[in-house]
């Protein structure tokens, strides 16, 4: 909690659909902090609402999950030092292949 006392109340009244209004317009559980924040702070200063995230496709999501499974296997393999040096070098010309791939496939769909 904030230290500042405030201990001067200002009282507005308004209809029941201009409550309904504020209360639809504001995101916090609290309407005073909302109209403190809204009235108060100056224009150009104050945060903005956060966007929601794009959809995506639950199919896509659950293929690039087992893509960063399989890296993390991949990488947790080449860590523990079981492969030689030239086996090391074969994976990560794989990898950046890969990720090239990767790049490419991202612009496409931006």
């Amino acid at each position: 909690m904030s230290d500042v006392k405030r201990d001067k109340v200002v009282k507005v009244r308004c209809t029941l659909e201009e409550y309904e209004a504020l209360r639809a317009r504001c995101p916090k559980a609290r309407l005073a902090e909302w109209m403190r924040e809204h009235c108060l702070t100056p224009e150009g200063t104050r945060r903005q609402p956060r966007k929601a995230p794009p959809s995506v496709d639950p199919a896509l999501l659950r293929q690039l999950t087992g893509i960063g499974n399989n890296l993390n296997q991949i990488a947790r393999r080449i860590n523990s030092g079981q492969w030689s040096g030239l086996d090391r070098v074969h994976v990560i010309s794989a990898l950046s292949a890969i990720e090239r791939e990767l790049a490419a496939l991202k612009d496409e769909h931006q």
